[in-house]
């Protein structure tokens, strides 16, 4: 299936590593042209040569997206370095632990408030241009109870945020979809470090999936590869779970 995403222009936050990495290379194969930022330029510049192994249009740059200012410069420079902003995936997490006010605030700063941020610069542009796509990364635990209050309560905000910009900006040609992810694995990420340090919480874990393994990041870019597409026209407000079965709810 063509997707007709060559010579889109699409920004990724946290394109680096993980998820963001693979939806980045998932579109830049479909003829996109890509901008990433991440905090670590070291893996940033290894996922920029990547891209451009394409032959696609790459801007890469260091960005601490909790930073307002430095949040908005990316963006502008991303802009004006492909020729505009059709895909904006918002994809950065804190994955901050616990459930005090320290990790209430990174959550919420990082997850939530860089995503609406970056969602109110981006939205003229496409109002402009005539339409857009912009794509939330959030979590089952959004969806259900049971996991750290504070990554829940702001993965669940962020679906409902989501569907809110896609009542408000259908009528403009903009759409806003979420996926919601189930426990992903990669080299470097949260379940390879559970695997390798607490083996009984991870099996613990992979006992819950129906699907009996891990989730890999690039099986959640190519479900995101399609919701930001043309072919997903139709597609707006909708929460997509890419679980192997793992969410259980009937929402």
């Amino acid at each position: 299936m063509d997707l007709n995403l060559t010579g889109k222009c699409a920004v990724i936050t946290g394109g680096s590593k993980g998820i963001g990495r693979a939806i980045a290379l998932r579109l830049a194969a479909e003829g996109a042209h890509v901008a990433i930022c991440a905090r670590s330029e070291g893996p940033l510049r290894e996922t920029a040569a990547e891209l451009e192994g394409f032959g696609v249009g790459v801007y890469a740059a260091p960005c601490d997206v909790g930073d307002p200012a430095a949040l908005d410069d990316f963006l502008e420079q991303a802009k004006d370095k492909l020729g505009g902003i059709d895909i904006l995936v918002n994809n950065v997490s804190a994955l901050a632990p616990g459930d005090d006010l320290d990790a209430w605030d990174s959550n919420l700063n990082l997850d939530l408030m860089a995503s609406v941020r970056a969602s109110r610069t981006v939205i003229p542009w496409m109002k402009e241009a005539g339409g857009g796509s912009i794509l939330f990364i959030s979590s089952i635990s959004g969806l259900e109870a049971g996991g750290l209050a504070p990554y829940s309560a702001v993965k669940a905000a962020l679906i409902s945020y989501s569907k809110t910009l896609a009542v408000s900006l259908a009528d403009q040609g903009i759409r806003a979809n979420t996926i919601a992810p189930g426990s992903i694995e990669f080299e470097g990420g949260v379940w390879d470090r559970v695997r390798r340090h607490n083996p009984g919480r991870y099996e613990a874990t992979l006992s819950k999936i129906p699907a009996g393994r891990m989730g890999r990041p690039e099986e959640i870019a190519d479900v995101a590869a399609f919701l930001v597409s043309a072919r997903a026209s139709w597609v707006t407000g909708a929460c997509v779970p890419v679980d192997g079965g793992q969410h259980k709810g009937n929402l």
